[in-house]
């Protein structure tokens, strides 16, 4: 394994009043600070080589005690403290969840630099088999790369033994079911006007089911939702991503039931959540579906529909109508790229009359 050189670096810094030098270095993975003296008794020089020999014995190991370090350990004490600083919320309770029950829980006490990428591979294979989604074993395989990545970087490995990790072909992929306009329309009947609002800003405006539950109604000002948060497990954070943040168009049927509902509303002000529970909280997404929507679904047999086809279902009839992809990603709160790629499904009258359309200009040439 190579030396980790590192010089340190020096600060001034006032302590009581006094400039004095702080000596900065890393030591075990972690960053170590020391006042070496005070300006007016050190010049630069003088501390940097009193920082010198502090880092000296650490450069001339010929394997630093960082190489070590156990995956669990390296994860809680180096890794998890470094990505919270960035992580939204929501995506450290997901994300947390998943390394520790299906990466640290399998390789917990494995020394860094014992990990080769038959191991992880193999780690994956063994997470498909058990029947583990196609999604969450690309989740894992990302978070093995970024973790790893995070180790070399530190010097606690030389090389990353998950770059060149693929996902396992065997693991189950779902299948990306999508509604017809039928369908759909016939969902909306089936329920109540409150339910039959919230499917609609999910099925006709596109929005995600925290954005629909984080409004107040200072933010469902016609003819637009002005959307800048969302709830999440009950906590109130911040949408998705910077895309999220948008004011997504509300259509006419929509405009009209948003008014009905409004007008039953107990508590209207700007501040008042659209959706409230009993208690004055944001209603809770899987409350409302299993007691007042999905019972009604299931009778109709419409079992199958939830969030995420609606959502997925309104991009793909948006994009049937002719709508510019680039109009649909910015009313859904999402980049071109996944709006193609993940979201939209052409239905296949559109792919036979494309495909006739190029026959007929064949045969006429």
């Amino acid at each position: 394994m190579r030396k980790r050189y590192q010089k340190g670096s020096l600060q001034l810094r006032k302590s009581g009043g006094v400039l004095v030098w702080i000596g900065k270095w890393r030591e075990h993975g972690h960053h170590r600070t020391r006042v070496l003296g005070t300006k007016a008794k050190m010049t630069k020089a003088e501390a940097m080589a009193v920082l010198d020999k502090i880092v000296a014995p650490l450069n001339a190991r010929q394997e630093p005690a960082t190489g070590t370090i156990q995956f669990g350990a390296f994860v809680r004490d180096v890794y998890f403290p470094f990505c919270r600083r960035k992580w939204k919320r929501s995506t450290r309770m997901t994300t947390e969840d998943r390394i520790n029950h299906h990466l640290i829980a399998q390789m917990e006490n494995s020394e860094l630099r014992s990990i080769s990428r038959t191991v992880l591979q193999d780690l994956l294979e063994h997470k498909a088999a058990d029947g583990l989604s196609y999604s969450v074993c690309a989740h894992l395989r990302w978070d093995l790369r970024h973790i790893l990545r995070i180790a070399v970087a530190e010097g606690f490995i030389e090389r990353n033994p998950a770059e060149l990790l693929f996902t396992p072909q065997s693991a189950t992929r779902a299948n990306q079911v999508v509604a017809t306009p039928e369908q759909i329309a016939r969902a909306f009947g089936l329920v109540d006007l409150r339910e039959r609002v919230i499917l609609k800003l999910a099925g006709i405006v596109g929005m995600r089911p925290g954005e629909i539950f984080g409004l107040k109604w200072a933010n469902l000002s016609p003819p637009y939702a002005e959307i800048r948060q969302r709830v999440y497990r009950g906590d109130i954070d911040s949408p998705k991503s910077v895309k999220s943040i948008r004011r997504a168009a509300l259509s006419g049927s929509l405009l009209s039931d948003v008014e009905n509902w409004r007008a039953l509303g107990v508590n209207t002000e700007p501040d008042a959540w659209v959706f409230p529970s009993e208690k004055g909280t944001p209603l809770r997404k899987d409350n409302v579906w299993r007691r007042h929507i999905g019972p009604n679904l299931q009778a109709a047999g419409l079992g199958w529909l939830n969030f995420q086809v609606l959502r997925r279902s309104c991009s793909s009839m948006l994009s049937d109508l002719g709508v510019d992809g680039k109009v649909v990603a910015d009313q859904l709160g999402h980049t071109l790229d996944v709006n193609q790629n993940v979201y939209t499904r052409v239905a296949f009258d559109r792919q036979a009359e494309a495909v006739n359309r190029l026959d007929s200009a064949l045969l006429v040439n």
